[in-house]
């Protein structure tokens, strides 16, 4: 049984090696991520994950695992800016207020799939220009949902979270292990070895 990583993110890879888990392959796939006319964020967010899932060519007993995480502001869904005038826009339209960071979770093995949605309630502080405009220099607001990463120099405009870190980070550790182990992958096997 292999564990595929339907992800090229660096961050869940990490998470993953966080809980003992090392992909056997990481196949991200290629789909369409654009929202539908009148797509609510957290469907959204829940129907990428599984498509992606389904998309990943693999064995009956691989098991699969996708992810994907939304910024949702009210209604509105904050994809990856394209450009740092967009990531700009994102970052005042979110300062001050709370919005919400959805991660979805999908795990596939043969036929069958299962996803989980974790949403964090997350606030961020009204930014400086100097704040803004040093965060936008330094580029990491590129390919992040709402154009910020908690884990990177954002985490400083950060006060208030509830939910899961690891959910707005990308990939939600908790629920994951229990999706992989719901779909059979044995999550704690490699701790115990040499155990017995």
């Amino acid at each position: 049984m292999r564990l595929i990583l339907g992800s090229g993110s660096p961050r869940r890879k990490e998470l993953l090696a966080q809980i003992g888990l090392v992909p056997d392959a990481i196949l991200p796939p290629d789909i369409d991520e654009d929202p539908r006319r009148g797509e609510l964020p957290r469907p959204y967010c829940a129907r990428l994950a599984q498509e992606k899932a389904m998309a990943v060519v693999a064995e009956p007993d691989d098991v699969v695992l996708c992810a994907d995480t939304t910024v949702a502001l009210g209604r509105r869904i904050l994809g990856k800016p394209r450009d740092a005038g967009e990531a700009a826009a994102f970052l005042v339209a979110l300062g001050g207020r709370r919005h919400q960071v959805i991660t979805c979770i999908a795990v596939r093995r043969g036929a069958r799939l299962w996803h989980r949605e974790v949403v964090t309630e997350v606030k961020m502080k009204r930014l400086s220009d100097v704040e803004l405009n040093a965060y936008l220099a330094s580029n990491e607001w590129q390919g992040k949902a709402g154009g910020y990463a908690i884990q990177g120099l954002a985490g400083a405009f950060i006060p208030w979270i509830s939910g899961s870190f690891t959910g707005v980070v990308g990939l939600p550790v908790v629920e994951t292990a229990q999706l992989l182990q719901t779909a059979g992958y044995p999550v704690y096997a490699s701790h115990l070895e040499g155990t017995a």
